[in-house]
């Protein structure tokens, strides 16, 4: 058989250069080399060299290093989806494209079918040397895979079934493994090619679509909400060009079932690749368990839906998760440290009357819809821009029609030197600039302009402003310790009538039960500094006390309240 031998350095130098004439890895999946590389293998410590040298030299189509760990990209068969998808996919030959880290199993299954492994072994009848089909030992093949360098590898970043906008500008359309980005564009649908430079007839119908057309019947409380959720569309496009930038988690809220809120969310979902995720409430372990085992999804848009109604979004994990570039995480089913994912995601909830508490009022770009109808399911769609729009975007040709249409307005937007807005916001300011200018260059109004609406739906805020404006009014600028606090929480009776001086305003605890001094202390000093609406928590030692004293101060500009309803002070704000 007339194969390379990659225990040969000019083969490997031919093969990798693409003078030898057996072909090499290829940048569509499921190529397969005409005549298969030939690997001669020997002891224990020479397989392990010589396997080595051959994985990096390209021996085996469709393997990257991602972390330090070799993957292999595999289309999957028998992912869950529905028939039209499936027959779909049966006449483009694209089944869902998967990156899994090799293993020693795996590894021994992609040498035997992509390569020819042999040793030389002597004919006892014949007295000749002979080449012998082998496989590798598996302590062989697991010395060669606890490498972490793999300097000739190519490196993945993730998989995207969508075009996405290069660090320069350019539109990532071309299936296969792109050099400038990392990137591995596995389509799942015929995506026709998207002019560079859009005409403005082109601009002008992308707009009218995508505006009056798809999102034109959802029942938006104001144009911020309709904003946001473009916004928060175009994500997932422009995260290369933005070098990775973090996308706020994405909450749409309803005031009612039937509002629409699902098929909203899903939108993003159907072009870029959903995952639907389980909320546990108040079960930080378990949600932690579901974002790792969600990142191992290629899936682009993360979707916890229909929260219960008046759930509170409060997870630390969560916090965590939305401002982190990276999320790490023991392997699932072991107690060692071992996952860890870019965190390149839009994350979504959905729900009626959804609450915030903790630090995501901060972290959350809000989407309301309210359809002001007792019965918003019966609707009549037949005037609806798109009727049936959950059924017409289960057509692949819909979705493309959908995602060329965002397309065309990101480059439109590129080509107008990708002007930025001034909006801040925490550690998405990135997406915030980009996603603001992009909107304003397009003539869409609104965007973030709700950030006060995501106080009000601050739990924890609302509470801290009530009870530091009690405070001041019971006591003004006093300084005062927690134990005294405390005691001036308890009713009086006035009269044979017990009086709450608080008027229910008080800081209580999990079961509903004012906090004893030193719990209400430890409260108290994880506030200091923070401002709750009007009022910022002050606290000195008092050293004749040998305790902390604490008192509430409020801004003393008299026009700060109004202020503080302006989205650049809004903006301030989600910084701190």
């Amino acid at each position: 058989m007339n194969t390379p031998n990659l225990t040969d350095p000019d083969q490997i130098t031919a093969l990798m250069s693409g003078t030898s004439s057996t072909a090499s890895t290829t940048d569509v999946l499921a190529g397969e080399p005409a005549e298969k590389p030939a690997i001669q293998i020997g002891g224990e410590a020479e397989t392990i060299r010589v396997l080595t040298a051959a994985l990096g030299q390209g021996a085996l189509p469709d393997v990257y290093v991602s972390g330090g760990q070799l993957v292999h990209l595999s289309r999957v068969s028998g992912k869950a989806a529905s028939a039209a998808e499936h027959a779909h996919q049966a006449d483009a030959g694209a089944l869902p494209v998967q990156a899994d880290p090799i293993t020693a199993p795996s590894l021994t299954w992609l040498l035997a079918h992509h390569t020819f492994v042999y040793r030389r072994k002597k004919n006892k009848d014949t007295e000749q040397w002979e080449d012998v089909e082998a496989s590798p030992t598996k302590a062989a093949l697991s010395a060669v895979l606890s490498s972490r360098y793999w300097p000739d590898v190519r490196p993945l970043v993730g998989v995207v079934t969508s075009p996405v906008l290069r660090p320069d500008g350019t539109l990532l359309q071309t299936a296969g493994y792109d050099t400038g980005t990392g990137l591995y564009y596995a389509p799942t649908v015929a995506m026709p090619p998207i002019p560079a430079q859009p005409s403005t007839q082109e601009v002008q119908d992308a707009l009218d679509f995508v505006t009056n057309t798809l999102l034109r019947d959802f029942p938006f409380v104001a144009p911020a909400d309709k904003a946001n959720h473009i916004g928060l569309m175009i994500a997932p496009i422009l995260r290369p060009f933005l070098n990775g930038c973090l996308t706020p988690f994405g909450l749409i809220s309803a005031t009612t079932q039937s509002s629409g809120k699902t098929l909203l969310a899903e939108i993003p979902g159907h072009i870029y690749g959903l995952k639907h995720l389980v909320w546990r409430n108040n079960d930080e372990s378990e949600l932690q368990k579901s974002i790792t085992s969600a990142l191992h999804s290629t899936a682009a848009v993360m979707l916890w839906d229909n929260l219960a109604e008046g759930t509170e979004v409060s997870s630390a994990n969560l916090a965590k998760l939305i401002t982190g570039p990276k999320w790490d995480d023991r392997n699932l089913g072991s107690n060692s440290a071992g996952f860890e994912a870019v965190n390149d995601r839009l994350w979504l909830a959905t729900g009626n009357n959804i609450r915030l508490g903790g630090d995501m009022a901060t972290r959350t770009a809000l989407v309301r819809l309210d359809p002001n109808d007792p019965h918003p399911d019966q609707r009549d769609q037949t005037g609806f821009g798109i009727p049936h729009l959950d059924q017409w975007l289960k057509k692949p040709a819909n979705r493309v029609t959908v995602l060329r249409h965002l397309l065309i307005l990101v480059m439109d937007w590129i080509n107008a030197g990708a002007p930025r807005s001034g909006h801040t916001m925490r550690q998405f300011s990135t997406w915030a600039g980009a996603a603001g200018g992009f909107l304003a260059h397009h003539g869409v109004d609104g965007f973030l302009d709700n950030l006060a609406d995501m106080r009000e739906a601050d739990d924890e805020n609302t509470e801290w402003t009530a009870f530091l404006a009690r405070w001041h009014e019971l006591h003004d600028d006093a300084k005062l310790r927690a134990r005294v606090l405390c005691h001036s929480a308890e009713p009086t009776d006035t009269g044979g009538k017990l009086v709450d001086h608080w008027e229910g305003t008080f800081l209580t605890d999990e079961r509903d039960r004012i906090p004893n001094s030193k719990s209400l202390g430890r409260l108290l000093t994880g506030h200091i500094g923070r401002w709750h609406g009007g009022y910022v928590l002050r606290s000195e030692f008092d050293k004749s006390a040998n305790m902390n004293v604490f008192w509430v101060e409020t801004n003393p500009e008299p026009d700060q309240a109004e202020h503080d309803q302006t989205p650049a002070a809004e903006e301030q704000t989600a910084l701190m």
